[in-house]
């Protein structure tokens, strides 16, 4: 079964994430800070993770991201940026620093779009990610 890790300090936020996706198909994991998604990742390695940027703690979802793509145990998973920064800066940072994909809240979801984020394209982007 194919494993996502959802991260963010919001449990609403997590929480709608998990419930846009069929978590039937999938083992879901939860992290509430970069560091805690440091530790879930190495541990379980998940598939795909979904990673805020904006986190209590020493870790944001930045320096998460970039220690997860450096570490050979965890470099395989997919990330994805799901942040309501929606700078460009942000966006050059998050790949810069390994992730794969960058989406913006607020999730809205009567629309589509490849960026903003919509719940329909994240189960698409899930689908692509995890066949």
């Amino acid at each position: 079964m194919k494993k996502i890790l959802i991260v963010d300090d919001e449990p609403g936020i997590r929480k709608l994430v998990k419930a846009t996706l069929k978590s039937e198909d999938y083992q879901i994991l939860q992290a509430e800070s970069g560091q805690m998604a440091v530790d879930i990742a190495r541990e379980k390695n998940p598939d795909l993770i979904f990673m805020d940027i904006m986190m209590p703690g020493g870790i944001d979802g930045f320096e998460a991201t970039r220690i997860l793509k450096n570490d050979p145990k965890t470099s395989g998973s997919t990330i994805i940026i799901l942040s309501a920064k929606a700078q460009e800066e942000d966006l050059v940072k998050s790949l810069q620093v390994g992730a794969d994909e960058y989406f913006t809240k607020p999730f809205s979801p009567h629309e589509y779009f490849t960026k903003p984020f919509s719940p329909l394209a994240l189960a698409r982007k899930v689908e692509e990610v995890l066949g």
